[in-house]
């Protein structure tokens, strides 16, 4: 099949401007709803308010967003979308052969979005929101860059024999192979079983550092220079990746 102007049909076709108004709309409500996702929090997000913010009667916002939970949907996207750009965007400005450097850039590129949007970062990582839950046929892909990502670092860095079980390493329990399997599989990954663990543990570590940063569970005065702490873990947790301490 051809275009209109005879050339092959082989790109997408300039949007209406009933289809561009639409997403216009859309993308202001998704606006307006991180607004007041900041101020009043998920479980008191309202498409009535949002609409009235919008200069719209409510009635008229549900034709672009059905529900609160599909405005939740949209925004747990959204700020999926946002966090995996940032992160791809810090990792990419690294030499490929740099794994540390790519680990940390990473990390901080996670600990830097989750300060600047801490009602996004709640809404992903926290308390899951009371009624709500995210379909996980349009989530999950946006919900895994990050992880994608830190395996993809990984990945090479074994690959090019720069990742290793440190010496003395303790062994996995029995028990752990099929689900440590199961990873290897769905991600086409060659390191070995103990690599794969430890790329677990660095994940929930990051994240968790990062939440007791966000959520203050430290207390507000425990630490008087945060950075330097996440600094220091992050460190501590590229070796337990196995990482090599070059490059750093």
């Amino acid at each position: 099949m051809t275009d209109a102007d005879g050339t092959p049909e082989t790109r997408s076709r300039p949007l209406t401007p009933r289809q561009r108004a639409r997403t216009q709309t859309v993308a202001d409500i998704v606006r307006l709803g991180r607004q007041h996702l900041a101020v009043h929090g998920a479980a008191a997000l309202s498409l009535r308010a949002v609409a009235r913010d919008l200069g719209v009667v409510s009635s008229a916002v549900y034709r672009y967003v059905a529900s609160r939970d599909e405005l939740l949907t949209l925004l747990l996207i959204d700020a999926f979308g946002e966090l995996g750009d940032e992160v791809d965007a810090a990792v990419g400005r690294v030499p490929e052969d740099d794994h540390p450097g790519r680990f940390l850039a990473l990390a901080r590129a996670v600990r830097a979005w989750a300060i600047r949007e801490p009602a996004s970062y709640t809404l992903l990582f926290g308390s899951p929101v009371p009624g709500y839950n995210a379909p996980a046929e349009r989530t999950t892909g946006p919900g895994t860059r990050v992880i994608v990502s830190l395996i993809g670092i990984l990945q090479a860095a074994s690959q090019a024999g720069a990742l290793a079980v440190p010496a003395g390493a303790p062994k996995l329990p029995a028990t752990l192979a099929a689900d440590l399997d199961a990873i290897r599989r769905e991600y086409g990954l060659s390191m070995p079983e103990e690599l794969v663990a430890r790329g677990v543990l660095v994940w929930s570590s990051l994240f968790g550092a990062v939440s007791f940063e966000v959520f203050n569970q430290y207390g507000p005065d425990t630490f008087t220079a945060p950075t330097e702490l996440f600094e220091h873990h992050m460190t501590v947790l590229a070796e337990v990746a196995g990482l090599p301490a070059q490059g750093r």
